[in-house]
C-alpha cells in the first residue's frame, strides 16, 4: 500500500463517525473578485507579474465573479440527482462579504483602507442579477452561503505594500487585482488571516466581527460556519467568531496557527472536536477540482468518498468556485459541470442511501450525538 494511501486511511480514523452515507460539497471563494477581467489577466502577465505559477494559476486564469448564468447552470446540475431523502445535491458556498473599494483607497493616496459589500461589486461588474440566484439557491436549499471572511485579502499586508510603493502591488491594484504570487513579501495577499506581524491580530479580529455583521445584513441571517481563507489563522479569532454566532469552524487536521514574525505552531484537529468556545471543527477529506486539472477528478473523488465511508465518516469535499465560472473562459465552466454531473450520477447510483447535506447540517447532526 502506498504511503499516501496509508496516510489517507489514518487521517479518516479519528473523530465523529456514522453509518450514514453523508456527502457535503464545500465551495470556497464566492463573492470575491479574484481576476477582474481577461484583459487584466493578459496585461498583468505581459507586465511580468506571476499570475500563472502554482495553485494560484488556475484561479487567475479562470476565476471571477459568478454570473446569473453560471449559477443557473450549476443549479441545473445539482437538482438533476436525488438522494435517499429526495433532495438534490447541495453546495455550501463559502463566501466573502466584501471587496476592496479601489477608487476610495487610491483617492486617499493608499493611506486608508475602504471596502464595498460584494453586492455593490456585483453592480459595478454589471452582474447584479446574480444575487437573485444566490437568494433562490438559498431558499431552495441547494446553495447555502457561509462565511469565508470579509475579504479574501490580507488587508494589513496589502496596505503596507501599497504604502511602501511596491511596484507589483500597485500595478495589480490598477487592474483591480491582488491575487498574484509575490516576488517579495513573506505572506500572500490572498491569505486573509495569515499574520505577518503579531499586532495585526487586532485588525483581523475587527475584520471578522465586521464581516459577520455584514453577512447578516446581506443575507438576512447569521452565518453558522467559518472557513478561514487559505488555511492559516490565529485561534484568537475563534472567540470573536463565536460571539457573532459561528458554531462550526473549518480546519485542517493539522492546523497551522500563525503567531506573527514568521512563527507558528501546529494543533491537532479532527471531525467533531470541540474548542473551548463550544465550536465544532469540520475537516475535509475529499477533493473535486476539475478546473485546470490534468487528472481524472471523478475517479479520485469517488475513491476518497469510498475511503470516508469505509471509516464511517461523511465525505466533505472541497470544490472551489473557480470550477464553476465561465466569465473568463466558458469551456472551464462547461467542462467542470460535465464532470460534476458524472460524479453526482455515479454517487447516487453507487450509494443509493446517500444523503446530501450542507456543512451546517452536518455540524448540527454531529451536535445531536
Amino acid at each position: 500500500m502506498a504511503v499516501s494511501t496509508i496516510i489517507k486511511n489514518l487521517s479518516n480514523i479519528p473523530g465523529w463517525s456514522s453509518k450514514r452515507k453523508i456527502v457535503i460539497f464545500e465551495s470556497d471563494d464566492w463573492g470575491s473578485v479574484r481576476m477582474s477581467s481577461a484583459e487584466a489577466y493578459h496585461s498583468l502577465k505581459t507586465a511580468g507579474l506571476n499570475v500563472e505559477e502554482g495553485a494560484g494559476g488556475r484561479y487567475n486564469k479562470y476565476d471571477t465573479l459568478a454570473s446569473a448564468e453560471d449559477l443557473s447552470m450549476l443549479y441545473e446540475v445539482l437538482t438533476s440527482v436525488k438522494d435517499k431523502n429526495n433532495s438534490g445535491a447541495k453546495i455550501t458556498a463559502i463566501s466573502l462579504t466584501a471587496n476592496p473599494d479601489f477608487e476610495k483607497i487610491k483617492a486617499l493616496g493608499y493611506q486608508q483602507y475602504f471596502y464595498e459589500p460584494f453586492t455593490t461589486t456585483l453592480e459595478r461588474y454589471n452582474k447584479q442579477d446574480a444575487f437573485r440566484l444566490w437568494q433562490e439557491g438559498y431558499n431552495t436549499g441547494i446553495f447555502v452561503p457561509e462565511f469565508h471572511g470579509r475579504e479574501h485579502l490580507n488587508v494589513a499586508a496589502w496596505m503596507r505594500a501599497l504604502q511602501q510603493d511596491d511596484k507589483e502591488a500597485l500595478l495589480a491594484f490598477d487592474k483591480g487585482v491582488w491575487g498574484y504570487k509575490r516576488k517579495h513579501g513573506k505572506i500572500g495577499f490572498q491569505a486573509a488571516f495569515d499574520l505577518e506581524f503579531a499586532n495585526d491580530i487586532e485588525l483581523q479580529k475587527s475584520i471578522v466581527s465586521d464581516g459577520l455583521d455584514l453577512f447578516e445584513k446581506i443575507h438576512g441571517r447569521r452565518a453558522n460556519f467559518f472557513v478561514p481563507p487559505n488555511g492559516p489563522f490565529n485561534n484568537a479569532l475563534e472567540p470573536v467568531a463565536a460571539s457573532k454566532g459561528i458554531q462550526f469552524m473549518s480546519t485542517s487536521k493539522i492546523q497551522k496557527e500563525v503567531l506573527g514574525e514568521g512563527k507558528s505552531k501546529k494543533n491537532f484537529r479532527y471531525l467533531g472536536k470541540k474548542n473551548k468556545y463550544g465550536q465544532i471543527y469540520i475537516t475535509r477529506n475529499a477533493f473535486f477540482e476539475p478546473s485546470g486539472s490534468g487528472k481524472n477528478e471523478i475517479d479520485s473523488c469517488l475513491a476518497e468518498i469510498e475511503l470516508a465511508f469505509k471509516w464511517k465518516k461523511p465525505a466533505v469535499i472541497s470544490s472551489h468556485r473557480v470550477n464553476f465560472i465561465g466569465g473568463l473562459d466558458t469551456a472551464n465552466r462547461d467542462n467542470s459541470l460535465k464532470q460534476l454531473k458524472q460524479l453526482l450520477d455515479t454517487i447516487v447510483k453507487k450509494w443509493p442511501d446517500v444523503e446530501f447535506m450542507t456543512s451546517t447540517e452536518l455540524g448540527l447532526t454531529i451536535s445531536e450525538k
